[in-house]
């Protein structure tokens, strides 16, 4: 995924330094090229020979060190990565850079570093709260650094609050949101609706179905790392959104449809692929309904339709793009709603298979337009999510 990519990372004196350990071997097992400077406090943490260990380089510590490949090193891998994360960046090291002090390794390369640098804090809550901090990576971001805010939690100095460096998931997303893909969808405005809608019969019991929002997150997921601002509407879920995805909760058919409402006018794209309830009890209790000898019924009623409200409400230039689930005449019904619906494409699959589906993480996909009919390859929904978004693209 990451073949061809050098991936340069700085680590300074904090606890969390273990955590970039995990981060480059996340990075090796995608396959990208994983440099590590460390400053000498960062090596009371962990050894170099760990990280030496997990990317297969020398790890860089002594500024003078000449057992190394390149004849100037710090601008060697400068010229060389395509990325440079410091994480987890100290009070001390954000403050050197911030002032154009470059007085070891990792912060003389940073000065000569001209591409996506990016700065993750972390460090004792009120050393992050002081002003001079903050006032330094205000300093950092118009410099053009990107700065990944410190998460709050359980400190390692027993204090609780802002301070704690991310988890390596956000901070490898951060990474492949940079170098993994070309950002062809930049400035584009996409709104996804994404897993199943809860109606609600008393405040136990609710109608629902068995989607598990894994094609939706893909889509969005992977519209975000393209450079899409993504706005994803969600039912509950079991998956996650990567952080920078605006996402909406939503309970219910009519909590989605108000949804979807609010923020459509705004997007380029809307592409509704989460499983909207049909029909919703007509009548809710408000306490628990007793079980009693007798059969029950419940009589439900339509729900809004929210994707014939998105035909009908089209914006000029705005595609819209639905999902249909089938189990019998996929192509004929597809292209039935497709019509009806006012739609510019239609993501068709069946459940015809154990290996597709809602909770499936594989999927066919035929995409129907109104003059042409895909039949995408049997793949997983990830990379079912970039064909679909390919196809919209061409849109």
């Amino acid at each position: 995924m990451l073949k061809g990519k050098s991936i340069l990372l700085g680590v300074t004196g904090s606890i969390s330094a273990y955590k970039i350990c995990n981060l480059a071997s996340m990075l090796k097992k995608l396959h990208a090229d994983i440099h590590v400077i460390m400053t000498k406090n960062a090596t009371n943490f962990v050894n170099p020979i760990t990280f030496e260990t997990l990317t297969g380089n020398k790890c860089i510590v002594d500024t003078f060190d000449r057992d190394f490949e390149f004849n100037v090193e710090h601008i060697a891998l400068a010229k060389k990565c395509d990325i440079y994360m410091v994480a987890p960046a100290s009070y001390n090291v954000i403050g050197k850079i911030a002032n154009g002090i470059a007085d070891d390794m990792l912060t003389s390369t940073m000065a000569a570093f001209t591409k996506t640098r990016i700065i993750a804090p972390a460090m004792n809550t009120n050393m992050y709260e002081n002003p001079i901090l903050q006032d330094n990576l205000e300093k950092l971001r118009k410099y053009g650094f990107e700065i990944i805010d410190a998460s709050c939690g359980y400190l390692a100095c027993g204090d609780t609050g802002r301070g704690k460096l991310p988890s390596e998931e956000e901070l490898l997303n951060r990474i492949l949101y940079h170098v993994l893909y070309p950002h062809d969808l930049e400035n584009k405005n996409i709104l996804i609706t994404a897993g199943p809608t809860q109606e609600a019969i008393d405040p136990v019991r609710y109608i629902t179905n068995h989607s598990s929002g894994k094609m939706g997150y893909a889509i969005a997921n992977k519209a975000y790392l393209r450079g899409a601002n993504v706005t994803l509407i969600s039912g509950s879920v079991n998956v996650k959104a990567i952080k920078g995805i605006n996402v909406i909760d939503v309970k219910s058919a009519k909590d989605m449809y108000e949804a979807v409402k609010d923020n459509y006018k705004n997007n380029d794209i809307v592409i509704m692929s989460a499983a909207v309830a049909d029909y919703t009890p007509k009548d809710y209790s408000d306490n628990k309904i007793k079980k009693n000898d007798n059969d029950m019924s419940i009589e439900l009623e339509r729900t809004c339709d929210i994707l014939k409200f998105l035909g009908e409400n089209k914006k000029e230039n705005q595609i819209v793009v639905g999902f249909s689930m089938e189990t019998e005449n996929l192509v004929d019904n597809s292209k039935k709603k497709l019509i009806k619906k006012n739609c510019d494409m239609i993501c068709a699959n069946s459940l015809n298979s154990n290996k597709t589906g809602f909770k499936a993480d594989t999927n066919q996909i035929t995409l129907i337009k109104k003059n042409d009919i895909k039949e995408l390859p049997f793949d997983t929904k990830e990379n079912l999510a970039m064909m679909i978004l390919d196809e919209i693209k061409n849109l």
